[in-house]
């Protein structure tokens, strides 16, 4: 009988989704947001039910053969509230000195936030930047509150300004770039960035991790124009087990360089390995690089 009861309540849960959109928590409809966007002091990009403050660090000049890499290529710290269990679930990647780390993470630490990766991206870049990886549960406003007082222990901005100068234009044949990949996509500081969808759910602490590019699991490709059609491109691949050695041949037989390979998470299903990556070449021939480990990935097409 209770059975019948909770299908039928089921019935009626996905009927009312059809009528009037998906299911809110309450939670998500009370939380004080506007006291979560002061606390953080910026406004975050909204994406279904997740929230995603980007925490650029534009403080810094940091440079790989070379190439004086912009924000938006590979030192744009993010973290991200989406609504779970009765709270939210924050999650998010800070981008730190060497001499930050251990500030930041006593910080977070005695908040009671957990630390659930600490890794390079780059190799070479001076000055060396680290990113560390951060999760948590709880009440949104006072998960803000610890994740602002953890990064007032680094010199990442913590107020925005706006920029004194327009982004450069993309110098790159984009429409060629998205044909390639196989995606749409987007400039954002004088960076072409690209957002790939893998083909199966992934989950974390048994919460959907959805839009994937807002929860950190889509695979990111970014092109940062170097001059004459070339480009430094650097980003992270998202794979299973059985993808990563397909993919380390498919970049290295292409030129491209596998800087790092690590988790972000601790709970995920499936378990996920990152794949970072570096390059300053053509860009069509790199992003023809980019589409042959690509092909040996389960992701999706648009």
């Amino acid at each position: 009988m209770k059975r019948i009861i909770w299908a039928v309540v089921g019935i009626g849960v996905c009927l009312l989704a059809f009528r009037f959109g998906p299911f809110i928590p309450a939670y998500a409809q009370d939380a004080d947001w506007q006291k979560v966007d002061e606390t953080l002091g910026r406004k975050p990009a909204v994406s279904d039910d997740v929230r995603r403050f980007g925490f650029p660090r534009t403080d810094l000049s940091v440079t790989l053969d070379g190439v004086a890499i912009k924000p938006a290529l590979a030192l744009g710290g993010w973290i991200a509230f989406k609504p779970a269990h009765g709270g939210a679930m924050v999650m998010g990647d800070l981008v730190l000195l060497e001499t930050e780390i251990n500030p930041v993470m006593a910080k977070m630490i005695a908040s009671g936030l957990e630390i659930t990766a600490v890794h390079n991206h780059l190799l070479r870049a001076s000055p060396a930047t680290f990113y560390m990886h951060v999760a948590g549960h709880g009440d949104p406003v006072k998960l803000a509150a610890a994740i602002h007082d953890a990064l007032a222990e680094s010199k990442t901005p913590l107020t925005v300004t706006a920029p004194a100068n327009p982004p450069p234009a993309i110098d790159l044949d984009t429409a060629k770039l998205d044909q390639i990949i196989g995606v749409k996509g987007q400039a954002n500081g004088g960076v072409y960035q690209f957002n790939v969808k893998r083909r199966d759910p992934i989950t974390e602490d048994g919460m959907l991790l959805t839009p994937v590019a807002a929860m950190g699991v889509a695979i990111a490709i970014n092109f940062q124009p170097t001059g004459a059609g070339r480009a430094a491109i650097t980003g992270d691949f998202v794979l299973t087990s059985d993808e990563v050695n397909q993919v380390i041949l498919a970049l290295r037989t292409h030129g491209i360089e596998v800087t790092a390979l690590h988790s972000h998470m601790l709970d995920e299903q499936p378990r996920l390995f990152f794949m970072h990556f570096w390059a300053n070449d053509d860009a069509v021939k790199l992003a023809e690089g980019l589409r042959a480990a690509l092909d040996k990935t389960a992701s999706t097409k648009s």
